[in-house]
């Protein structure tokens, strides 16, 4: 008995974030789709090929893509990108957790 109570213990405890988090990414997946940012992005071969963001969760942290979203061009000027147009909609006004789900999405493109 003691032994299932500490499997469900570490179960709960290291499988439910990967769980979330995973919901949150298929979360985000539908906002990417519903905000129309493949207009201007592609992920798997989808969408525009000008701005590829497949591998971009291992290029950025998750503080740094949730900027790319909030403050574009805050995050250009840090990166130093020249890339142009710059992104032109912030995502501000989205509710937290939608912008927390894109971020999740935009982290699980290794």
């Amino acid at each position: 008995m003691r032994v299932v109570m500490v499997a469900v213990f570490a179960a709960t405890v290291f499988l439910a974030p990967q769980v979330a988090m995973a919901q949150d990414a298929a979360k985000g997946q539908q906002l990417y789709a519903a905000q129309k940012c493949s207009m201007c992005h592609q992920v798997a071969g989808k969408g525009n090929k000008l701005s590829v963001l497949d591998g971009v969760g291992a290029k950025l942290t998750a503080e740094q893509t949730k900027e790319w979203l909030v403050d574009p061009a805050a995050a250009a000027e840090k990166a130093k990108s020249t890339k142009k147009p710059l992104m032109p909609k912030t995502y501000a006004k989205l509710p937290p957790a939608d912008i927390d789900a894109l971020v999740a999405y935009m982290q699980s493109l290794k």
